[in-house]
């Protein structure tokens, strides 16, 4: 194997999360009496953690306590979804117990709160990720894609920038392998299309996780 250790973004590259934090956003809306998104308008606001998806999805002109208000109604709302319609893409457990049987440590860095991806991790994955990480930031470690979180999870596998890799599915993602120094490959299942990835710096991609197993 090329790398030592893989860091994976989860929502859009290990698991297809779309419709259990569409359903969550929109019973947090209706309970405002606001308008609900669609499926696609939520694709687009999820990759920056929820705080910024509730930002992008209330309606323009409402008050801070207010939005606060909506955010906290989805957290509730999404901890009692988060497994509904949630699942795993096609071939990435497989993928997983691949790269732990050849000895590649493997981890997740989310923006996602922390306690939701440690949740789904054990969830979906139990005991193929050493590591798996969400927002942090009330501990003052900057989410994605800021450097920190990935900095933090590579010194819990012990590894250098230099034996690992980030696999993730949007422009953020781009972002935070280049901030952190390391090489990115942009799967093509998730929530943003070749175009767009190609568009924000994108130049490895993987249209499988098969593919993504050669390129590992």
């Amino acid at each position: 194997m090329r790398y030592k250790a893989v860091i994976f973004d989860l929502d859009g590259t290990l698991l297809n999360t779309l419709e259990d934090l569409a359903d969550a956003t929109n019973l947090a809306l209706d309970k405002h009496g606001w308008p609900k998104r669609n499926l696609n308008e939520i694709r687009q606001f999820v990759g920056n953690g929820v705080a910024k998806l509730i930002h992008l999805a209330t309606p323009d002109g409402i008050s801070a306590e207010e939005e606060a208000a909506c955010l906290e109604d989805f957290r509730v709302l999404y901890k009692g979804l988060m497994t509904a319609k949630t699942g795993p893409y096609p071939g990435i457990s497989e993928l997983l117990r691949t790269l732990s049987e050849r000895h590649v440590w493997t981890a997740v860095v989310s923006n996602k709160f922390d306690a939701a991806v440690k949740e789904l991790a054990d969830f979906y994955f139990p005991g193929l990720l050493r590591v798996a990480a969400g927002e942090l930031e009330s501990q003052g470690i900057p989410k994605k894609p800021h450097p920190a979180m990935v900095e933090k999870v590579l010194r819990e596998l012990g590894v250098t920038k230099a034996e690992a890799v980030y696999v993730g599915d949007s422009d953020v993602d781009i972002l935070t392998a280049r901030n952190a120094g390391l090489p990115c490959i942009s799967v093509l299942w998730g929530f943003r299309d070749r175009e767009f990835l190609t568009g924000h710096g994108a130049t490895t991609f993987a249209g499988s996780p098969a593919e993504l197993l050669e390129l590992l």
